[in-house]
């Protein structure tokens, strides 16, 4: 039977497929991590109260990439190259999402639409990626080699999500709520199609690297685009809605730091 659980301990058991799957995840937390960094520093001056909550989320990407590696450097491997194909945070870029590393670079202030555009398209992802590791915690939260790090990076995540929905509704109450939702609709059904993209990329990677059957590699690319079509039909509301979280404050402090061995 194919499910999430046994396709990763299979993806887990395996040196160069695990390697791959640690690489990508590295990569795409520390790309996360120079982002959030950058915009902390250009927060306009009328958005400053959140810029250390913006920089904490910028430290925790950064520790996640570090524990990625670190899950690396435990079993002797090192990092492999990540496929252009499967770059989940430069696809993103590359299709309009988020905003643009040439404008990042500048030191130019930020406007608040600018804020707007960040926060809806953390908002959107930080919920993929909170759902992932909710799934991976689920599974794997007590394994040995890597439960200590899903754990804490699961944790995260769950913060990150809080914290994007209470400062959009926070900024929702000063007038931005159209842009918010026309914002966030847009990055749903374009992350919805890198998802799929990256997804199927990865996937062709590691029938590769494990040797799976035609059959599996079929149904597995078959089950990718059905849950693609779900999102692009009704799916995608779940990454739009904003309700107050349960954690108020979630980046309120200072970001914990990430163990010299996950």
């Amino acid at each position: 039977m194919l499910s999430a659980r046994s396709l990763f301990q299979e993806i887990l058991d395996h040196d160069e497929s695990y390697r791959l799957f640690c690489s990508i995840a590295a990569s795409g937390e520390a790309q996360g991590g120079w982002e959030n960094g950058r915009i902390a520093a250009l927060v306009p001056a009328s958005q400053r109260a959140l810029a250390p909550k913006v920089a904490r989320h910028g430290a925790d990407e950064d520790k996640h990439g570090r524990l990625f590696n670190a899950l690396l450097r435990k079993r002797g491997l090192d990092p492999a190259p990540v496929p252009a194909e499967a770059d989940y945070t430069v696809l993103l870029e590359r299709r309009g999402i988020g905003l643009a590393h040439d404008k990042l670079r500048r030191d130019e202030p930020l406007t608040e639409q600018d804020v707007v555009t960040y926060l809806a398209h953390s908002r959107v992802t930080e919920q993929r990626a909170a759902d992932q590791m909710g799934m991976l915690k689920k599974h794997f939260g007590g394994h040995p080699e890597i439960g200590k790090a899903i754990l804490m990076i699961a944790q995260d995540e769950e913060n990150h999500l809080a914290y994007c929905h209470e400062e959009l509704l926070r900024l929702a109450e000063q007038g931005h709520g159209p842009a918010i939702r026309r914002t966030l609709r847009a990055c749903a059904l374009a992350e919805a199609v890198v998802y799929r993209d990256v997804s199927l990329a990865v996937m062709a990677h590691m029938g590769r690297v494990l040797s799976w059957p035609r059959a599996k590699s079929a149904l597995l690319a078959a089950g990718i685009r059905a849950v693609y079509a779900y999102e692009r039909l009704a799916g995608w509301r779940r990454m739009v809605t904003l309700r107050a979280p349960e954690r108020r404050d979630a980046l309120g402090g200072p970001a914990a730091s990430a163990p010299e061995s996950a």
